[in-house]
Formats: C-alpha cells, sequence, structure tokens
C-alpha cells in the first residue's frame, strides 16, 4: 500500500490513505489562498464567506448551528460574526425563545454583494478545477461527498 509521492510535496514513501490525506489537505489550502486573493480587495476572507454561505442556506442559525456546519468552534464563529457585522453584511439577533442565544442572518447589503461578484466567482473556481474532464469532476464530487458523509457520522 505504499507509493513514491512524485510530486515532491509530501516526503517518503507514503501509504495511500496518507498520500491522499496530505494531498487534500493542500488541495483545501491551496484553494482557500486562491479565494482568499480574489476577496481580499474588498476585505474578506473565504472563513468569512463560508459562514455567510451557511448562514444564507440556513436561514437564521444559531452560533452553535453555524459552527457545527463549518466543522469550527462556537467561539471562531462568534469572531467571525463579529467582523462581519462590522462590515455590515451579518445582523446578529437575539433569540426571541431563548435570550442567551444569538442568531444569525445575512443582510440586504451581503445579499447584494455577492450577488455582484457570484458569476465571476463561479467562473474563476470553474477554472480551478479545469484540469479535470467533467466526467472526473464529477467522480471527484461523488467521491468527496462520500467520505464526507462518512467522516461525520463517524462523529
Amino acid at each position: 500500500m505504499s507509493r513514491r509521492d512524485n510530486t515532491g510535496l509530501f516526503g517518503e514513501e507514503l501509504t495511500t490513505p496518507v498520500h491522499a490525506f496530505r494531498a487534500t489537505l493542500y488541495l483545501a489550502q491551496r484553494l482557500r489562498y486562491l479565494m482568499d486573493e480574489r476577496l481580499r480587495a474588498d476585505g474578506l476572507t473565504t472563513q468569512q464567506a463560508a459562514l455567510l454561505t451557511v448562514v444564507s442556506a440556513l436561514g437564521t442559525p444559531s452560533l452553535k448551528q453555524a459552527a457545527a456546519a463549518l466543522g469550527t468552534t462556537h467561539q471562531n464563529i462568534a469572531q467571525l460574526a463579529q467582523a462581519l457585522q462590522r462590515k455590515g453584511l451579518l445582523d446578529v439577533l437575539d433569540d426571541p425563545a431563548d435570550g442567551r442565544r444569538r442568531l444569525l442572518s445575512v443582510t440586504d447589503a451581503s445579499r447584494a454583494y455577492w450577488a455582484g461578484r457570484d458569476d465571476g466567482d463561479h467562473a474563476a473556481v470553474a477554472d480551478w478545477f479545469a484540469a479535470l474532464s467533467d466526467d472526473e469532476l464529477a467522480t471527484f464530487v461523488a467521491l468527496t461527498d462520500r467520505l464526507v458523509s462518512a467522516l461525520d457520522t463517524a462523529r
């Protein structure tokens, strides 16, 4: 189950699972860097964009729900939410049913911001994956979804 790392990035002879882990970690870091570069001029980060995406998809999640969706800590989400609130892209509201809980909601300014740049971002992401054919990309997505599901179930 050993193979030689031909990329030079991951070091010595690796088992296939370790190589897959290191390659996935590198890919995630590289994609995050590329998106951070796209967002930098607007003072945003990929993590902030991810939080806005999750909040938009979930409606008005609590900080705990947003943290679970992003696989991070409550504290990290609270910090991201504060930064986005200062930028006018996110509202942090008291939960009317439980005053201790905070709910997140995207603002009209956030919706307008993303409407103005989604096409360009989607084109850039498509370009980053252009090394794969449509069939390869579909296989990549299916395999990634399966692995994510298995890891989420293993918690």
